[in-house]
Parts: structure tokens; sequence; C-alpha cells
């Protein structure tokens, strides 16, 4: 499965975060957009809307772990998807920014 290492992301990086609402609600990156793996299947249409059409999908969770998950289905469905290694975690840790949805510094649970 791909993956890509947190500080291989660009600022401009299509960024989809598949964490649960009470994750997500801690701290996230700023502008990427939130479907929870929980009703991913039932919101496919929101990605396909929001991403760029010829572009790659980064896929974060916490840890990688769910992320992969979907990364896998997104391949399966013939896009351009890679997941995150170290999710959330990582890229806390890395120092990259962590916002709630008023732009106030988040954390990750």
């Amino acid at each position: 499965m791909p993956t890509v290492e947190v500080g291989g992301l660009k600022d401009d990086d299509f960024l989809l975060d598949v964490r649960e609402d009470d994750e997500w609600r801690a701290g996230h990156a700023q502008g990427a957009l939130h479907i929870p793996i929980s009703e991913f299947v039932a919101r496919y249409g929101e990605l396909t809307e929001a991403a760029p059409q010829d572009g790659r999908i980064h896929v974060i969770c916490r840890s990688g772990g769910r992320s992969a998950q979907v990364t896998m289905y997104l391949v399966q469905q013939g896009i351009d998807a890679v997941n995150v290694d170290g999710g959330m975690q990582l890229w806390q840790a890395v120092g990259r920014p962590v916002v709630t949805d008023d732009g106030q510094p988040g954390g990750v649970l």
C-alpha cells in the first residue's frame, strides 16, 4: 500500500482525515476534509466532490491503521491515494499545526 511520511507533505496537499468526530474536534490539520471511517462509505460522494480531479488524496488518522484501510479502499476504486505514515500523532510530534474548528491550537487524542 502506498504511504507518505508526514515530512513529505506539502501545505497544499489534499488531506482526508478519517478519525471520529471527538478526535477531529480535539484538533486536526487545517484545511483537511473530515469524513469519519464509520461514515466513509455513506459519505464517499463528499470526497469525490471535494478532492482534486487529478490530484493525490493523503489519508490520515491517529496513527495510520484506519487511514490504511481507507487508502486500500480508494486505491481499489482507482483513486490515487496514499496513507500518511504515523498519522496525526506524528503530525503533531514534528510540529505541524493542529487546530480546532474555530482556529485555536488543538491537540491529538
